[in-house]
């Protein structure tokens, strides 16, 4: 389900291993659709397609969360759906996620319910400004957000997010920003990466550092903190889990992703077995494969921005890939626009400031 640049890369390692892959989205001529064997266009809602296309295949599995619960419902029907609907229907929805985590135990950031302009007024005092207003759905590279701040108008900031129920999060002082990736298979194994540090520009994921420049200590920490979320969820698949790294040295969970993530994409490139490779492991009842990392490695993302702002339309490739340890990653999309995710690049290196430079360098060498 899905058919963007995740569900993409899914593909190119599943066709390695030998599957035949089919995808649905409403969309033509995909990312996913150009590997997949079979591209089926339909609206999620459409249940004669659903079920249809789950008739098809043997195993379903999704890469990105705006799936309607309803839908893999009607699919579970007819095929085996990993990881299960619970753990979408969880994931997909702010609310209900940041409920699960604090039910289980798990660290968040302190959070209020809001369905009305009168609730965040109250939300804001129990939990004081500023914070943070969110969509609790649809929401993802910071749409859907906004930061409120001591004097600001609650009920004018209300206004946009009118009609559908909203969390207030108490503002987080963290000194960087984490993600593990972690796997478990049929047989309860799990796995993990090594922890990642993400930094971010308008809200999109812009570098990805691989190892994160963080203590051993912390590391093992926040490790251990996404294997206990895997096992609450009693996943089958894999998991990104963003984490707040505090200046005590705490974590503090901030989102969950129940499939391959924007920073595990080094992976592809400088780890023993890829997040993608994982993917197709787990939901097909594999055994887990190795998560070593072959390098230290950093990734940077690759918006329309580059397109548009190259010197000639067309990002000079050449110029990026002459820079040794780096691999160029393109998703298929037709468009280039600003802020669209259009392809991402890893680069390999002594140490992983090397890495970031490599990346940097050849990010800049595409502008020409």
């Amino acid at each position: 389900m899905g058919s963007g640049q995740l569900g993409r890369m899914f593909a190119i390692e599943a066709r390695k291993m030998g599957y035949r892959i089919h995808t649905l989205s409403p969309d033509r001529d995909s990312p996913t659709g150009q590997i997949a064997e079979r591209e089926v266009v339909a609206s999620y809602s459409d249940e004669a397609a659903v079920r249809d296309f789950a008739k098809g295949i043997s195993v379903l599995t999704f890469e990105f969360e705006n799936v309607p619960s309803q839908t893999i419902e009607w699919a579970a029907e007819h095929c085996i759906v990993r990881p299960a609907g619970r753990v979408l229907h969880i994931c997909q929805h702010r609310l209900r996620e940041k409920e699960f985590l604090s039910s289980a135990g798990l660290p968040v950031a302190p959070f209020r319910k809001v369905t009305s302009a009168g609730e965040l007024v109250q939300a804001a005092a129990e939990l004081g400004l500023p914070g943070v207003l969110k969509t609790a759905a649809f929401g993802y590279d910071g749409k859907g957000q906004r930061k409120l701040s001591p004097g600001d108008d609650l009920v004018e900031a209300w206004q946009p997010f009118d009609g559908a129920p909203a969390v207030l999060e108490g503002f987080v002082k963290f000194e960087r920003e984490v993600s593990v990736i972690v796997c478990r298979g049929v047989d309860g194994a799990m796995a993990t990466w090594p922890v990642c540090e993400n930094e971010h520009a308008n809200h999109i994921l812009d570098i990805t550092y691989c190892p994160a420049r963080i203590p051993d200590r912390i590391a093992e920490d926040a490790r251990a903190l996404a294997q206990r979320v895997a096992l609450a969820l009693d996943l089958v698949g894999v998991l990104a889990v963003e984490m707040f790294l505090l200046a005590d040295g705490d974590l503090v969970i901030n989102e969950l992703a129940p499939r391959p993530h924007n920073s595990g994409h080094f992976s592809f490139d400088a780890s023993v077995t890829s997040q993608f490779a994982q993917q197709v492991r787990t939901v097909c009842g594999l055994p887990l494969g190795c998560t070593d990392s072959l390098a230290p490695a950093a990734m940077s993302n690759l918006l329309g921005d580059v397109w548009l702002e190259s010197r000639t339309g067309t990002p000079d490739w050449a110029a990026a890939l002459a820079i040794p340890g780096v691999h160029l990653h393109l998703y298929g999309k037709a468009e280039p626009k600003r802020g669209r995710k259009m392809g991402h690049i890893t680069a390999t290196g002594r140490d992983v400031e090397d890495a970031a430079a490599r990346a940097r360098a050849a990010r800049s060498a595409l502008l020409g």
